[in-house]
């Protein structure tokens, strides 16, 4: 039996060709021409995120050279200081002593030494008496700009009769655990017992 035996007029032929040329269109569209202009979509979606990434990234990286000029700056000026590791007592005892050298007569109390996470802090108090301001100046300017890291919370200064100038001082030593080793001596983490 035949189906298909006529031969088509050149009306049908030609509609087979559009409809074969519409058929291809749609193919096209639908996996090549829709799949392209997706990718390109995701691809400017993309470029968007990575500027704005890129941004993000050169403002962070300014931030980091506004700083390391502000260190570079500090370190030239010689008024750089640093947290030594815990526990550099020792050091900071004998820079004390160095300092306090010259002086008529001194005494140094330490309190108890505190914990916030890795920063240690090492409370002291300090009088001492000299005889004259000028002196007391130079002892407090060279505790201030000390190498290890030192602030004054505190300090007062009085003349006695004999001319004697006597100096009281509060102040802080900042040591690191980082490099430090614990000991008996460390106190518990007042961070980690608040929470």
């Amino acid at each position: 039996m035949k189906i298909m035996s006529r031969d088509f007029t050149r009306t049908e032929k030609i509609l087979i060709v559009v409809l074969v040329l519409i058929l291809l269109a749609l193919v096209y569209y639908q996996f090549v021409d829709k799949t392209v202009r997706q990718s390109i979509t995701n691809a400017q979606s993309e470029a968007g995120m990575l500027e704005t990434e890129l941004a993000a990234a050169q403002a962070r990286l300014a931030a980091a050279q506004k700083v390391k000029n502000s260190m570079d700056a500090l370190e030239a000026s010689g008024n750089m200081s640093w947290m030594g590791s815990y526990n550099n007592s020792k050091a900071e005892v004998a820079f004390l002593n160095s300092i306090l050298a010259d002086t008529l007569q001194y005494s140094v109390t330490f309190n108890n030494v505190t914990r916030a996470g890795d920063q240690i802090r090492r409370s002291f108090t300090l009088e001492y008496r000299t005889d004259s301001y000028a002196a007391a100046h130079e002892i407090m300017a060279r505790l201030v700009q000390s190498h290890d890291r030192c602030l004054v919370s505190d300090a007062s200064c009085s003349l006695e009769n004999d001319g004697v100038v006597v100096v009281r001082q509060a102040a802080t030593f900042y040591e690191t655990m980082v490099g430090g080793t614990p000991d008996a001596g460390l106190p518990v983490d007042s961070a980690q017992a608040n929470s």
